[in-house]
C-alpha cells in the first residue's frame, strides 16, 4: 500500500522544466510518476493515504552537499556571535554573559566576524580580559579557521611568547612576541584541546535541535563532517544512531569521517550496526583554511597583506601520504581546499594515488582556481562541492583580498559548470545559514537581499534551473547515488521537498520569501508546516 501525492506542480528534474500531475509512492520509494489519471487507474487498490499537495510545488528532496550538523545544533543551543555589527556590542554581550557564570567556567562562543564591523575590528587579549576576567574564554570565528582566546585560555593551554607555531597554524604575536589572543587554523586546537569535553548529552541536544531545524528548511538529508571533533569517533558516532532511527527522527546523513578518527572508524564495531539513516563516505582532509583570516593558501600573497599567501594546514608530501592512507582504507577523500595553490597541491596528491573504487573524490569550496586547474579537475571521479552563499557574505571584502586580477576566478560557480565540472550544493553551516533557499538565491543573484546591484560577477549567475539541481542531483552524483536520490522518478527514493511557490519561475528575489509545506524522507512525511 502506498501514498499519491497530486494537485500541485511537480518538477522531476530530470530535465529543465519537466512536470508530472501525480507520484505514487510505495515504503520507501518511488513506484511511478505520471498523470493523476493514470496512477490512479493503475494503483487504485494499491493507495492508501492521498496527499492533495493543493497548488504547492514538489521538488526532489533537497540535501546539503556540505555542512556540520552537530556545529549548527551549536549554534543553536549556545552563543552565537554572527548578528553583531560592531565589537563594542559584542563586548557587551559577552561581559554580561561572563556575569551569568560560575567564576573559572569556559566562556565559549561561535560566529563573530569582523568584516561587519564598521572598523572591523580584532579584539586583543588584553581588551578580552577586561571584559572577561575570571572566565577562560575562547570564541571561534565564523569560518572556524580562527579564533580569539583572553589570557586565562592562552595560559591553560599552556600558550606563551616561547611557544612555537603550531603546524598548520599561527599564533599572531604582537611587536615583542607576546601572543595577542588571535589564533589561526591549528593554533586554535591549542585551546580546544583544553576545553572539558562535550557530554553525550549535550551532542544528543545539539544533534536533535539541529535535524528538526534542518527539516524546517526543506532539507531531506545533509553530508556532514562532525566525527572528529567531540572526544573520539565512537562517542559521536553513537550520538548519531539514537537520534537519527526509524523510532526518533528521520534525516539521511552521509557522514565524512575526519583523517584524524579514519582508524578508529576502520577499527570500530560500531559503524557495522549503522542506522537506515545513516551512512559513510570520505576522509575528510584539511588542506588550507579561509580567505576571512589570510589562512586560505594563494599561489600569490593576499593584495591586501603582501607579508603572507597564506597557511598550508599539512606540507604538500604529508596531503599526499593522508590521501595514501585513504586509498589503503579503500576510501574516497573530501578534502578542505580555498586557495588556488591548496587546490593544485590537492590535485597533485590525489593524481599521486588515483581512487581505488568507483566512488567520487571531493574538492571542497574551490574557492579560487586557475584556468589549468580547471582543465585538472575534468575527471569523472571528481565533485566539487560549491557554498553559494559564500559570494554574498564575502563579497565585497573579497576584492580587497585577492585583488581584481584574481577576482575572475573566485567563486566562480557558472565558470565551473560551463567547463563541465560536476558541482553539488551546500551551506558549510555552521558558518552560513544551513537554508537551502538561501543558498539557491545566492547561486541566482550573487549579492545580499538589501543590495540593489546586478551581482558580484554577474556574469557567473547560475539559472534556478542550475541552482536547485545544485541541492538534488548534484548532491546525489556526489556520493554515488545519482540513480536513487535527487529526482522524481520510478525506483527513486521517495524524498521530497515541498514549498508554496514555483521557486523556479519566480523572480530571484521571490526565492527567500518561499516556505516549506511538506520536508518529505521515504515516504514518511517529517516535518508540516503549521497551517
Amino acid at each position: 500500500m502506498g501514498t499519491l501525492y497530486f494537485n500541485g506542480t511537480i518538477y522531476t528534474m530530470m530535465r529543465e522544466g519537466e512536470t508530472v500531475e501525480a507520484v505514487f509512492a510505495e515504503g520507501k520509494d518511488i513506484r511511478d510518476a505520471g498523470s493523476l489519471q493514470d496512477l490512479s487507474e493503475k494503483y487504485g487498490c494499491h493507495i492508501k493515504e492521498k496527499v492533495d499537495l493543493k497548488g504547492a510545488v514538489m521538488f526532489p528532496g533537497f540535501v546539503d552537499s556540505h555542512l556540520h550538523i552537530i556545529g549548527h545544533g551549536e549554534k543553536l543551543i549556545r552563543r552565537n556571535l554572527s548578528h553583531f555589527t560592531s565589537a563594542e556590542e559584542m563586548g557587551s554581550y559577552l561581559k554580561k554573559e561572563a556575569e551569568k557564570e560560575k567564576p573559572g567556567n569556559w566562556l565559549l562562543g561561535d560566529g563573530w566576524n569582523e568584516n561587519n564591523f564598521l572598523d572591523r575590528k580584532i579584539f586583543h587579549r588584553q581588551e578580552l580580559d577586561e571584559l572577561v576576567p575570571n572566565h577562560p574564554m575562547l570564541l571561534s570565528r565564523v569560518c572556524r579557521h580562527a579564533s580569539l582566546a583572553n589570557s586565562k585560555a592562552l595560559a591553560l593551554a599552556g600558550i606563551t611568547k616561547e611557544t612555537e607555531n603550531p603546524e598548520g597554524g599561527i599564533i599572531v604575536r604582537d611587536e615583542n612576541g607576546e601572543p595577542t589572543g588571535y589564533l589561526l587554523d591549528s593554533a586554535s586546537d591549542l585551546v580546544k584541546d583544553v576545553v572539558p569535553p562535550a557530554t553525550k548529552e549535550y551532542l544528543f541536544t545539539a544533534l536533535t535541535a539541529a535535524v528538526k531545524d534542518l527539516l524546517s528548511m526543506g532539507l531531506t538529508g545533509g553530508h556532514t563532517e562532525d566525527l572528529g571533533y567531540y572526544g573520539g569517533f565512537d562517542k559521536t558516532i553513537s550520538v548519531f544512531q539514537n537520534v537519527l532511527n526509524d523510532r526518533s527522527l528521520k534525516f539521511k546523513a552521509h557522514l565524512l569521517v575526519h583523517h584524524s578518527v579514519a582508524g578508529d572508524y576502520q577499527t570500530s564495531s560500531l559503524h557495522k550496526s549503522i542506522s537506515p539513516y545513516l551512512e559513510f563516505g570520505a576522509m575528510k582532509i584539511f588542506s588550507d583554511g579561509a580567505f576571512g583570516g589570510r589562512t586560505a593558501l594563494l599561489s600569490k600573497p593576499y593584495n591586501d597583506a603582501p607579508d603572507t599567501s597564506g597557511v598550508a594546514v599539512h606540507s604538500p608530501e604529508a596531503l599526499k601520504e593522508l590521501v595514501k592512507q585513504a586509498r589503503e582504507y579503500q576510501m574516497p577523500v573530501a578534502v578542505h581546499t580555498i586557495g588556488d595553490l591548496s587546490l593544485e597541491y590537492t590535485l597533485d596528491a590525489i593524481g599521486a594515488y588515483p581512487p581505488v573504487t568507483k566512488e567520487r573524490d571531493r574538492i571542497i569550496h574551490a574557492g579560487l582556481v586557475r584556468p589549468e586547474l580547471i582543465e585538472r579537475m575534468k575527471q569523472p571521479s571528481l565533485i566539487i562541492d560549491i557554498q553559494p552563499s559564500f559570494v554574498p557574505s564575502d563579497f565585497p571584502w573579497l576584492i580587497e583580498r585577492l585583488g581584481m586580477e584574481r577576482v575572475p576566478y573566485a567563486l566562480a560557480w557558472k565558470t565551473l559548470l560551463s567547463n563541465g565540472l560536476h558541482c553539488a550544493g551546500g551551506s558549510d553551516a555552521p558558518i552560513e545559514t544551513a537554508n537551502p533557499l538561501e543558498g539557491i538565491y545566492a547561486a541566482v543573484a550573487r549579492k545580499k537581499p538589501e543590495e540593489t546591484h546586478e551581482g558580484y560577477r554577474p556574469e557567473e549567475k547560475l539559472t534556478p534551473y542550475e541552482a536547485v539541481q545544485l541541492y538534488t542531483a548534484g548532491s546525489a552524483y556526489a556520493i554515488n547515488k545519482e540513480e536513487a536520490r535527487g529526482k522524481i522518478a520510478p525506483g527513486f527514493e521517495a524524498d521530497f521537498t515541498v514549498l508554496d511557490r514555483d521557486i523556479l519561475t519566480s523572480e530571484p528575489e521571490d526565492i527567500r520569501q518561499a516556505r516549506v509545506v511538506y520536508t518529505i524522507i521515504n515516504n514518511s512525511i517529517e516535518y508540516r508546516a503549521i497551517t
